[in-house]
């Protein structure tokens, strides 16, 4: 038997006007999805423990079996363990987002966020502009790691844990009372402006028509994580296909093997063939009992704001990857047993994560569960099963 999980970051979404009252899910052409739902188990899991804030960090350690309120310590260690930083006790990692700022405000305070992700600036663009803000910023208490994209690193030796607001919890709003109340962070992200608003790749950037990545943010900061073992858990070996550093640090840390795919760069414009054939040749030529594919770009477009992207990526998500899954698997005749969800919410209403349970469909090769439904968020409530523990979740998966 082989185990699958397929998660469409942020997936899950709420009726939209522009989409003729649907989600985006329910919106998009999904013709595997379509095919699979009704002859598998429909539900909805919780994934944020009640009284967290609702994360991809939380929600995707939550999907794989480990329950966030014991194993969660933020989500920049998690970051760090697939950048390869190997955290001392007492350092406090970040997440150091290249974001767009406007520029017209002669005050940093009363700046706006424009966009979280600088236009999804590719990792080559950020490392240039990464390298001025080491220039300026970095020793031996502050070092900063090049990420993936707009996803990098801070650690900060013998720092402390605060509360910090998440970039994309913020879009279009006045950035002054959102700062760290750290006075050398603070510093850090005003100073950061007056480098990058000017440098010759933002100006290129800019001439190019595309968003400058002109100031840093920090958020996300915690301790040095601890998982157990997904196989000591489970008795499964595990593979994760994501482009998404996170992910790839809660695989470190669970000890699963990343596999890393050609193009896939956690935008609308991914390479979803390339990660499922990776997960499929994982299962049937690499011996892996479990996968793990995580596709970023629904959440991406959630973050925009773009409900015709966010059914875009939907619609690339089953036509591009499912498909193939579930194709060469049958084609196999291995049996599977297949998993698909988002982690959680992020409705384009608010452009941000929410809390509200996620629909799963359960999809089992060998049987036919005849649930009826196709798969969207009104259907999986409508079909009576909720996982309060979302943590849980998996068990059903993995027959535990």
């Amino acid at each position: 038997m082989k185990y699958i999980v397929i998660l469409g970051d942020g997936m899950a979404d709420e009726p939209i006007e522009a989409l003729g009252g649907k989600t985006p899910l329910e919106y998009a052409e999904t013709p595997v999805m379509d095919r699979l739902a009704p002859v598998s188990e429909l539900g909805l899991a919780a994934t944020i423990p009640e009284g967290m804030k609702p994360g991809s960090d939380t929600a995707n350690l939550a999907v794989l079996g480990y329950d966030p309120k014991r194993y969660y310590t933020g989500r920049s260690p998690l970051e760090a363990l697939s950048i390869g930083v190997d955290m001392k006790d007492d350092d406090i990692a970040m997440r150091c987002n290249l974001v767009t700022l406007s520029e017209g405000e002669s005050v940093y305070e009363d700046r706006i966020i424009l966009d979280h992700s600088s236009d999804e600036i590719s990792t080559e663009d950020a490392a240039v502009l990464l390298d001025a803000v080491k220039d300026a910023f970095q020793t031996e208490e502050y070092r900063f790691y090049t990420g993936t994209s707009y996803r990098h690193l801070l650690i900060w030796a013998g720092g402390e844990v605060m509360e910090l607001t998440p970039p994309h919890d913020i879009l279009t709003r006045r950035i002054g009372a959102y700062l760290p109340s750290d006075p050398v962070l603070q510093n850090m992200m005003q100073k950061s402006f007056d480098i990058l608003n000017h440098h010759p790749l933002n100006e290129e950037r800019a001439a190019e028509g595309k968003k400058k990545a002109n100031s840093i943010w920090f958020w996300g900061a915690g301790t040095r994580p601890s998982l157990s073992s997904f196989y000591e858990k489970t008795g499964k070996t595990g593979v994760m296909i994501s482009a998404v550093d996170l992910l790839k640090g809660i695989a470190v840390g669970a000890g699963m093997k990343n596999i890393m795919v050609p193009g896939a760069n956690g935008g609308l414009r991914t390479n979803y063939e390339g990660k499922a054939r990776a997960a499929v040749k994982a299962l049937l030529e690499g011996g892996a009992d479990f996968a793990y594919i995580h596709v970023e770009a629904p959440d991406e477009m959630g973050h925009q704001g773009s409900a015709e992207r966010k059914a875009e990526a939907i619609r690339y998500l089953d036509q591009r990857l499912i498909r193939i899954v579930a194709d060469e698997m049958d084609a196999s005749g291995e049996a599977y047993r297949l998993l698909i969800l988002p982690d959680h919410p992020t409705p384009v209403r608010c452009r941000t994560h929410v809390s509200d349970p996620v629909p799963y469909l359960l999809y089992d090769s060998r049987k036919q569960e005849k649930s009826g439904y196709l798969y969207s968020e009104k259907n999986a409530k409508a079909a009576g099963i909720f996982i309060r523990d979302g943590y849980r979740l998996i068990d059903r998966l993995l027959e535990l």
